[in-house]
């Protein structure tokens, strides 16, 4: 996308707002053409009045004058107040678009992103945006006609004395436009670099358990400044820039006053010209001064909203999640068969693959436990079910329907998922357990807490299930989180139900309450569950062992025990001894 089409993306936010548009421009066209009078009234008020005595001439000009600076002052205010308006009105359609659109991106997009940048693309180049969309558009423009309009008035007043002048005018436009050409790429490096610091303070800022546990907090701050630096380096270099350019402008309307009055003044010595109309002439070039100082500024907000423009419509421009087909099915009810047909998988980016052939079937009711090494494949099934990646090769199937083919936000209805990590919002735990059904009777949302065993803690607190939980659940334990997160699941009331090591966080007596109403739970549901104990699989219909991405093992809780192969080493070195002490004690 080059800067131009940039430009033309980034006006299409004002065409919602016609009548706001013509406000804020007329007001413009009508000041910039009003500056343009008063060195003519300079010029009546020296030539018809101090030249030849007259002192009404000189008090007309007068009030015509007061009269417009008046009328200016009305015309400043439209054109400030709507300016503004436009850049505020068009930075918020602009948030919220890319805000929507962030939501909508896929987990591969996610994958590969980080959230202090996209922080950043949301704030800081939104509002870099913000200004050239509203009154940096317009200053611009105002400039460009002021300039324009003082050379064809310097024209219609004296050619030839216009001619003389014209040479520093020249350079002064040629050396603006260079300018701002040199300005953009510097301003995207800028925007960028404003993007990794704030990574670098996002997740810092996140983890700072982790940092202050660690006793790293000076290695934190060194990153941040090294980073802070980097910033501070590209920054400066457009500063400096900028304050060699901008005096060096006004020099050249300097030069061009000089030379005015070194070949002008003679002409009126001689009567050639007149002296108002010199006067006139060196207003229309002090008139320059004011453009010619805010070309820099100008330049400097087009180039910004152009790098930043184009970090923002980067986002827009990534695809959506993968839409549904115009002929997707809705899933109104599901039994909660899961099929995988031979799939296999790779993240975007990765040439190895992550899933290789994968068949299994899990019949309504069942449940089926996934257990194997770090990095073996076992979160990355489970988040195919839901639709969360798409297979590289293979079929998933949700009770014979080809997921693909359905409607995804129907699909995801009748599953509930916890994940590892549970997230909570800085939220009240009611809203929280509520979030899938934020219309959810009070009752419910209880009787959801009490199955997933948090109901007598959230009770504990003063406010009940009124209490905020703070930023991600700080105020939360690991097991009290967890639990919150089951319940959000279970208040779903899904078919398939997928527990992501959710009892990875609890202790051994919090997992025997849970195992308990998960029990009851389970019954009529698909259930998928993650787990590193053995303990909590040992009861699944089918177990599949993976390993490097394929299922090395399959089968029941005794089968699996009773065949050589990862489950059994896993058994011995986690259920085996424990076991045997147990039956030596029934004994």
């Amino acid at each position: 996308m080059n800067r131009w089409h940039r430009y033309a993306r980034l006006l299409g936010y004002l065409k919602p707002y016609p009548k706001e548009v013509a406000l804020a421009y007329g007001a413009m066209l009508a000041n910039t053409g009003l500056m343009l009078v008063v060195p003519q009234l300079l010029q009546t008020a020296i030539d018809d009045g101090i030249s030849t005595g007259q002192s009404a001439a000189l008090v007309n000009a007068g009030l015509v004058i007061l009269l417009i600076a008046l009328v200016r002052g009305v015309l400043g205010f439209t054109q400030r107040f709507y300016g503004e308006w436009l850049g505020f009105t068009a930075s918020y359609d602009m948030r919220n678009a890319f805000y929507d659109k962030v939501q909508r991106l896929p987990f591969v997009f996610h994958d590969d992103s980080q959230t202090g940048d996209l922080m950043s693309r949301a704030t800081s180049d939104i509002t870099e945006s913000e200004r050239f969309i509203g009154f940096g558009l317009m200053d611009l423009m105002s400039t460009l006609l002021l300039v324009a309009g003082v050379l064809i008035a310097m024209f219609l007043e004296s050619w030839h004395l216009t001619l003389i002048i014209m040479a520093p005018l020249l350079l002064l436009t040629y050396l603006a436009f260079v300018f701002a050409g040199r300005l953009r790429p510097m301003f995207t490096a800028i925007q960028e670099q404003m993007g990794v610091l704030s990574t670098v303070m996002q997740e810092s800022m996140t983890g700072i358990r982790v940092v202050q546990a660690f006793v790293r907090d000076a290695f934190e701050r060194e990153k941040f400044e090294k980073e802070n630096d980097e910033w501070f380096t590209r920054r400066y270099a457009v500063v400096r820039m900028w304050a060699f350019q901008w005096p060096f402008f006004t020099l050249l309307v300097a030069t061009s006053v000089f030379a005015l009055l070194m070949f002008g003044g003679p002409q009126a010595i001689l009567n050639q010209v007149s002296v108002g109309q010199i006067f006139a002439m060196i207003s229309y070039v002090f008139l320059l001064s004011g453009p010619a100082q805010r070309i820099g500024f100008v330049a400097n907000t087009a180039a910004t909203a152009a790098a930043s423009g184009q970090r923002v419509f980067e986002i827009l421009d990534e695809p959506d999640e993968e839409a549904d087909p115009l002929d997707a099915l809705r899933l109104d009810s599901v039994e909660g068969a899961v099929t995988f047909e031979h799939v296999s998988f790779r993240y975007r980016n990765n040439p190895n693959q992550v899933l290789d052939d994968i068949t299994f079937h899990a019949k309504p009711g069942e449940v089926i436990a996934l257990m194997g090494l770090t990095g073996s494949g076992k979160t990355t099934i489970i988040n195919l079910i839901p639709r969360f990646y798409h297979p590289t090769e293979g079929i998933v199937r949700v009770d014979g329907i080809n997921i693909q083919s359905v409607q995804v936000e129907s699909l995801r209805r009748h599953i509930g998922l916890v994940l590892q990590d549970p997230f909570l919002f800085s939220d009240t735990i009611r809203e929280n357990i509520a979030y899938g059904r934020p219309d959810a009777p009070m009752d419910e949302i209880i009787a959801a807490a009490k199955v997933a065993r948090a109901h007598d803690f959230i009770l504990s607190f003063p406010k009940g299930y009124d209490t905020k939980v703070g930023e991600r659940g700080v105020t939360l334990s690991g097991g009290q989180k967890q639990r919150l997160a089951i319940a959000r699941a279970l208040l779903m009331n899904p078919r398939i139900l997928i527990l992501d090591d959710s009892t990875s966080s609890v202790d051994t007596e919090t997992e025997h309450l849970i195992q308990q109403a998960l029990t009851d739970l389970m019954q009529g549901r698909t259930t998928f569950i993650i787990a590193q104990r053995l303990l909590t699989l040992k009861n699944a219909d089918q177990i599949l062992v993976l390993d490097e991405g394929r299922i090395a093992q399959r089968g029941k809780h005794a089968e699996l025990v009773a065949t050589p192969g990862l489950y059994r080493d896993i058994y011995d070195m986690q259920l085996k001894d424990q076991e045997s002490v147990a039956q030596t004690l029934t004994a």
